[in-house]
């Protein structure tokens, strides 16, 4: 496990430090402030330490001439790829209302910028970290303009290779900026479970020395929750009020029970992680006592008898001779009457 950490808001990422979890809300607000506040509720309910929005602009994001994406064709068959991000784009208006809401429900503000006015934006109201998009790893200028900020930097990587993820980091430390981690993640929406590649964040770790956690878009929790037990320090999970809304986001998001149970599983995961030292717990002393085996009276031993191993046996409890010095045992003088099923203590020979 890495030692660098980072700090976002009052959370330390990294080290020993529990694992930071992100309730993506993504586009599932679908343009109601209402829906976006009831997002935040779920995200603070189940117990997550931040929630996320995206800011963009299809005129900033989109040329109108891009196809559109396959896994988006069910739901949008006679959309183009700049009107699905149009009528999904969360009003910037809302930014500060939306902070002061996480803020005095106790939970951290996050958003993914994609043009320099959103990174403007979420500065001024004050937002502790970027959220970085995997598919925004390529545009070095908007990322060193986002580095130049001082804030921390969580980077997805889906799509990236080790050259693209060094080039983007290149362009962060020469800012100054050193506040970095790096999520392992696949840009596919769902992310078939053969397609996560958790093994990834121990490459990435070890390449690049920074915490490593986990953007996961695969269905249900099971991912995120062996995510935690690999070592991530940050967990990033879309949720959505109903997969029965229509939205790009909706159809792979948990819902808010299982966000809730995800956070739970992950709390969970980390109590189990426990102590690397191997050596017995005080609450397993008393099965040591009572469910260990030591040598026992096989049959009645009188007083000065010369003790044979076939007046012996092994079995439970465990608090008298340990059975590894049956050999000792054996040969040795009854100093007292030695009842049958009596355990045998090194003051009866």
């Amino acid at each position: 496990m890495n030692s660098r950490m980072v700090n976002i808001g009052n959370c330390v990422i990294g080290g020993d430090s529990p694992c930071f979890i992100i309730a993506e809300a993504g586009a599932n607000h679908d343009r109601k402030l209402s829906q976006a506040k009831q997002l935040i509720d779920v995200a603070v309910e189940a117990g997550a330490e931040a929630v996320k929005f995206q800011v963009y602009s299809a005129e900033t994001m989109y040329s109108q001439k891009t196809p559109q994406f396959s896994y988006l064709k069910e739901l949008y068959a006679n959309k183009s790829t700049y009107e699905i991000i149009e009528e999904n784009e969360l009003p910037r208006e809302w930014l500060g209302e939306l902070a002061i809401y996480c803020q005095n429900k106790g939970i951290i503000f996050l958003a993914t910028p994609f043009d320099r006015e959103a990174v403007d934006q979420l500065y001024e109201i004050g937002v502790p970290a970027y959220k970085w998009a995997a598919f925004e790893m390529v545009d070095l200028p908007l990322l060193k303009y986002a580095a130049s900020k001082g804030k921390p930097l969580l980077l997805s990587t889906g799509m990236c290779n080790l050259a693209d993820i060094q080039e983007a980091l290149d362009t962060i430390y020469a800012t100054g900026n050193k506040d970095i981690v790096l999520l392992q993640c696949t840009s596919l929406y769902p992310t078939r479970i053969s397609e996560v590649n958790l093994r990834m964040m121990d490459t990435l770790r070890e390449a690049f020395q920074l915490p490593v956690g986990l953007s996961d878009h695969s269905m249900g929790i099971t991912v995120a929750i062996a995510a935690v037990a690999r070592g991530a320090c940050i967990i990033e999970k879309h949720f959505t009020l109903s997969r029965n809304l229509k939205g790009p986001d909706h159809p792979f998001a948990l819902e808010p029970e299982e966000l809730k149970q995800m956070v739970r599983a992950i709390s969970e995961v980390e109590e189990s992680l426990g102590s690397p030292v191997k050596q017995m717990i005080p609450e397993e002393e008393e099965m040591a006592r009572l469910g260990r085996r030591s040598i026992i009276a096989k049959v009645d031993i009188p007083r000065g008898t010369k003790i044979s191993g076939d007046m012996l046996v092994i079995k439970r409890p465990g608090y008298g001779i340990r059975p590894n010095f049956l050999d000792i045992v054996t040969g040795r003088e009854a100093k007292k009457d030695i009842e049958k099923d009596d355990i045998i203590t090194w003051e009866m020979i």
